[in-house]
C-alpha cells in the first residue's frame, strides 16, 4: 500500500502556494479583496510662472516623492522646451529652452493615492547638525528659552513639543516676543532646535483640499529621532500628520529653482476624485511595470474569454461536492458545469424554461428516431440537427413575440444537449421514466447551485483577479477525490439499520 503523505503534502503546498499568492496580490499590488470598492484619489495640477529674458532658460522643478501617496499617473506640458526628469538624490523636472520671451507657463499635473504609510523612516543616521549662530541682539534671550527647554526634555521629540508649545503659549514671555518679532514661528523653532544639535529641516508640504485652487506650499519642521523623521506644524501648533497633507520636497532641496528668467512662483490647484480600487491597482502596475504574470497584459477580448473560462474550476467544485460528497446524481459528468455557463448568458428563469423545452421536445423526437431502428452515429447526429431546428425554431418565436430572453436560448451547448438526449432517451427505455426525472431533476439543481457560485460577482472578483485561488479550488477537488466514506444521501437508505439498533 503507497505512502499517502506525499499527497497531503501536495495538498498542503496547493493551499500554502494558492493562499500566500492570493495575499501575496492583494498586499503588495493592492487588488482589492472585494469587488466594488472605491478609493480616493487626488489629481494635483502645479503650474510654474516666470518671465523670460530673451535669453536660455532653465527650470529646475522638485517632483512629489511622499511615501504617504502612490504616483497613479503624472505628466508635463511645457510646449518648445525640452523635459528631463531626474531621480539622483530627489525627483526633479527640469525644463530648458534656448530663448524664454517674455511671460512663460510650465505645467505638471500628477494624480496621487493615498497609501496609509504616514511615518518617514531611514535607516541613515543624519549628520549633527551645525549650531545656529544668533545674532548678538537675539542670542541672549534665544540661549535663555533653549536652555530652560532643554533641561525639562528628555529626548528631541519631547525637546522639540515643549520648544513648539512654548512658541504658541498666549502668555509668551518678553524673550519670546523679542525673537518672534524678527523670525516667523517656523524659522524660530528650527533655529532653536538646531542651536542645540537636533538634527532638523525645513519641508514644504501642500494641504491637500478639494477644488482648492492657487494653492501655495507650506514650511514644515521634521524632527529626527530614532530612525524616524517627526513632522512638526508649527503655525498650527500642531505634531503628525493626517493623509491629506503632501509633503513636496522634504530632502533638504528648494522647490523651484529658475535661471535666466526672473518672477518666478509655483501655484498649485487640486481636486479630489473617486476611483475604482481595481482599475486604480491596474494602472499602478502599469506604471510600475507589473504586469509581467496579470492576465491584465492581454488584448480585451482575450481577458473577456479568461474571465468565462476561469469560472469553469468553481462549477467543477460544486459538482464534485454534490457528486462525491452529498450523492446526487446528473446526467452527464460536468453537463451540468456547461448548463450553468449556458444560464449565466441566458440568466436562471429564461434558461431553466428553455432547457426544459428543449430537452421535452427533443425527447419526443428522439423516441419517433427509435423506432427506425437507426445506427448510433446517424441517430446522434439526427438529434443534433433536431436541436438546433428546436433552437432556431424557439428563436424565431420569441423574436416575433417579442420576448428578446428567450433568443438567449442559442447560448446552449447544443451538442451537449443532444448527448443529454440521447442519454435520457436510453435510460427511460431501460429503467423507466422515474430515473430520467430523478437523473435530470439531479443534473438542473447541481446546474443551478454551479450558476449561483459562478454568477457571484465576489466568485468572479476573485477568480480572475487572485490566480492562487484556483491552486485552492485544486486541492479542494484532490482532497475530496481521496474521500470513500457513504455520500450524504445515502445515509438516508441505512437510516432503518441505525433504528434496529
Amino acid at each position: 500500500m503507497h505512502s499517502r503523505k506525499p499527497f497531503y503534502i501536495f495538498v498542503f503546498l496547493l493551499f500554502v502556494a494558492g493562499i500566500s499568492a492570493s495575499i501575496y496580490r492583494g498586499i503588495e499590488h493592492k487588488v482589492p479583496f472585494l469587488p466594488g470598492e472605491q478609493v480616493q484619489s487626488w489629481a494635483i495640477d502645479a503650474k510654474v510662472s516666470f518671465s523670460g529674458r530673451n535669453a536660455p532658460a532653465e527650470v529646475s522643478f522638485s517632483l512629489p516623492n511622499d511615501p504617504a501617496f502612490d504616483i497613479l499617473v503624472e505628466n508635463a506640458t511645457s510646449p518648445g522646451y525640452g523635459l528631463t526628469i531626474t531621480d539622483d538624490i530627489s525627483r526633479r523636472a527640469i525644463w530648458s529652452i534656448r530663448e524664454a520671451r517674455g511671460p512663460q507657463s510650465l505645467f505638471y499635473r500628477v494624480t496621487l493615492v493615498p497609501t496609509g504609510k504616514l511615518s518617514i523612516t531611514t535607516d541613515e543616521q543624519p549628520a549633527v547638525p551645525q549650531e545656529y549662530l544668533w545674532p548678538a541682539t537675539e542670542k541672549s534671550a534665544a540661549d535663555q528659552i533653549v536652555d530652560e527647554v532643554w533641561g525639562r526634555s528628555a529626548t528631541n521629540l519631547s525637546f522639540a513639543s515643549q520648544l513648539m508649545s512654548l512658541i504658541n503659549d498666549d502668555n509668551q514671555s518678553q524673550n519670546m516676543a523679542l525673537l518672534l518679532s524678527t523670525n516667523t514661528s517656523t524659522n524660530l523653532f528650527l533655529q532653536m532646535l538646531l542651536t542645540k544639535g537636533v538634527p532638523a529641516r525645513i519641508v514644504s508640504g501642500l494641504k491637500l483640499e478639494d477644488q482648492r485652487r492657487r494653492q501655495q506650499l507650506s514650511n514644515y519642521v521634521q524632527v529626527y529621532q530614532d530612525g524616524e523623521w517627526h513632522l512638526f506644524d508649527v503655525v498650527n501648533n500642531k505634531q503628525g500628520r493626517d493623509n491629506t497633507l503632501l509633503l513636496w520636497e522634504y530632502n533638504d532641496g528648494s522647490v523651484l529653482d529658475v535661471m535666466g528668467a526672473t518672477n518666478s512662483q509655483v501655484n498649485f490647484s487640486m481636486l479630489q476624485e473617486t476611483r475604482s480600487a481595481l482599475a486604480t491597482s491596474i494602472d499602478m502596475l502599469i506604471t510600475n511595470d507589473a504586469l509581467d504574470f496579470s492576465l491584465y497584459q492581454l488584448p480585451l477580448e482575450e481577458q473577456s474569454l479568461f474571465k468565462g473560462i476561469l469560472l469553469i474550476p468553481i462549477g467543477v467544485l460544486v459538482v464534485v461536492f454534490l457528486r462525491v460528497i452529498v450523492g446526487i446524481k446528473t446526467s452527464g459528468t460536468f453537463m451540468p458545469v456547461l448548463i450553468a455557463m449556458a444560464f449565466i448568458q441566458t440568466t436562471l428563469l429564461t434558461g431553466l424554461i428553455g432547457f426544459l423545452l428543449i430537452v421535452a421536445f427533443g425527447l419526443m423526437i428522439r423516441s419517433w428516431l427509435s423506432t427506425l431502428n437507426l445506427l448510433l452515429i446517424s441517430r446522434i447526429s439526427a438529434v443534433i440537427i433536431v436541436v438546433i431546428f428546436i433552437i432556431g425554431l424557439f428563436t424565431l418565436i420569441s423574436s416575433k413575440l417579442g420576448l428578446s430572453e428567450g433568443m438567449t436560448v442559442t447560448f446552449f451547448p447544443m451538442i451537449i444537449l443532444a448527448w443529454t438526449i440521447e442519454r435520457m432517451s436510453i435510460l427511460w427505455e431501460e429503467e423507466g421514466p422515474k430515473k430520467v426525472f430523478v437523473s435530470g431533476g439531479g443534473s438542473l439543481f447541481v446546474a443551478t447551485i454551479a450558476y449561483l457560485a459562478m454568477s457571484s460577482s465576489l466568485v468572479q472578483h476573485w477568480v480572475f483577479n487572485f490566480l492562487g485561488v484556483h491552486l485552492i479550488i485544486l486541492g479542494l477537488v484532490l482532497v475530496m477525490g481521496q474521500y470513500t466514506g457513504y455520500r450524504l444521501t445515502e445515509l438516508k437508505r441505512f437510516k432503518p439499520l441505525v433504528g434496529e439498533k
